[in-house]
């Protein structure tokens, strides 16, 4: 466990925040209130003596409550997120009902959703789509993946109070091209959806790149400045989405929801968006596993940690098949197996709707709970028969 991690654990349910950058009159010194020059800028200086190390008291430290009024007054608010932990995403919740308090007119920008499905978010909070209409129309589980169920409170949250969700993530078939042909190898078409702008020469942000490129071996063989390519290419793109809906609503505030490494020393999407539209901003990180310096982010909290409530579970393991979703085994003691599913059964629905590979198993499963009862619809070969296809119930474990 490391410190991080180490201090949570020790707070139990309190949020912690720790400030990390101060102003001269001990004040907070919010991302966009002040000029922040790239890291490379600062002249060279010698590492401080042992006895000027930071240090933090942890007996008094702030907690997410008592920042919330600070933020407040923020245009835009930053807040990074590990995209698989609960806690962070109720830490988001948290501070998207503070900005919306202060700021009626607000908007939640989040990486998790793709630019082209925009008019699907659209229908979803003006009550046109239904939350599995939307799911399904986004592609969220073939495109972002993660359980749904981390992002359906803040969803909702939107959805009730009638504020606007920004896709902010580019196309991922551009990502794609990008990092396996680079920018200067797109052809016009792909050439016309890049971001206006895309600003190199920040070393720092490309050390830290180059770092995490050397960590992952498959990435080796594409080259840095494909992987380069492409991350300038979604921060860029995220930051030009969100200064875009500023620039056409200037009354409104907006939080904007991504991975702590979009947002880290502010070299990912806040400079980029703040070049485009001058606004204040404060960076909000939830955790960080890497070195804590001032420059770092505004606030770094650490939420204690939250896990999911349990989901109801089929216990099948699935494939693709020739008629839907092959059925390769089943748990012990699942729905599935007290249900009759045996090896090479296919499923083709769940509670009548088509399932043709596991997003629209995700779709029809993401809120299911442990006792509900779903219908699936089977299909089972027979060797000097007919394919047999029925119905039956699964309680889910």
């Amino acid at each position: 466990m490391n410190g991080l991690s180490r201090t949570a654990a020790i707070l139990g349910g309190m949020a912690a925040i720790v400030a990390l950058a101060g102003c001269a009159n001990g004040g907070p010194a919010f991302h966009g209130a002040h000029p922040m020059p790239h890291p490379e800028a600062k002249p060279a200086m010698a590492a401080p003596p042992a006895a000027e190390a930071p240090a933090l008291d942890l007996r008094h430290l702030s907690a997410l409550r008592d920042i919330l009024p600070a933020l407040a007054d923020r245009r835009v608010v930053y807040v990074g997120e590990t995209h698989d932990n609960y806690a962070h995403h109720l830490a988001q919740l948290e501070i998207v009902r503070a900005m919306h308090a202060a700021h009626p007119l607000l908007a939640i920008g989040m990486e998790m959703f793709q630019q082209p499905f925009q008019a699907y978010l659209d229908d979803y909070v003006a009550g046109r789509f239904s939350e599995r209409e939307m799911l399904i129309a986004t592609e969220y589980f073939r495109r972002w993946r993660y359980d749904y169920r981390l992002y359906a409170p803040i969803l909702r949250y939107a959805r009730d109070n009638g504020i606007p969700v920004v896709a902010l993530n580019v196309a991922g078939d551009l990502v794609e091209k990008v990092r396996a042909h680079g920018i200067d190898g797109l052809d016009a078409a792909d050439r016309a959806r890049l971001p206006a702008e895309i600003e190199r020469g920040n070393a720092a942000y490309e050390a830290r790149l180059k770092d995490i490129f050397e960590q992952h071996p498959h990435t080796r063989g594409r080259g840095f400045e494909r992987f380069l390519d492409g991350q300038l290419l979604w921060d860029e793109g995220m930051a030009e989405r969100a200064a875009r809906y500023l620039e056409a609503h200037p009354d409104t505030a907006m939080v904007v929801l991504a991975g702590s490494g979009h947002l880290a020393y502010g070299d990912g999407i806040p400079r980029r968006l703040e070049r485009r539209v001058p606004v204040a901003g404060a960076i909000v990180l939830n955790g960080w596993e890497g070195e804590i310096a001032p420059e770092l982010a505004d606030y770094l909290l650490l939420p204690a940690p939250q896990p999911l409530p349990d989901a109801g579970r089929l216990g099948a393991l699935l494939a693709p098949g020739e008629h839907g979703l092959r059925v390769e085994s089943c748990s012990a003691d699942s729905a599935c197996a007290e249900a009759g599913l045996r090896r090479g059964d296919h499923l083709l629905a769940i509670d009548a709707a088509p399932v043709s590979d596991l997003a629209d198993v995700n779709a029809e499963m993401w809120g299911r709970k442990p006792g509900e009862t779903v219908t699936l619809s089977l299909r089972r070969a027979r060797w000097f028969a007919p394919a047999r296809e029925w119905t039956v119930e699964a309680v889910l474990r």
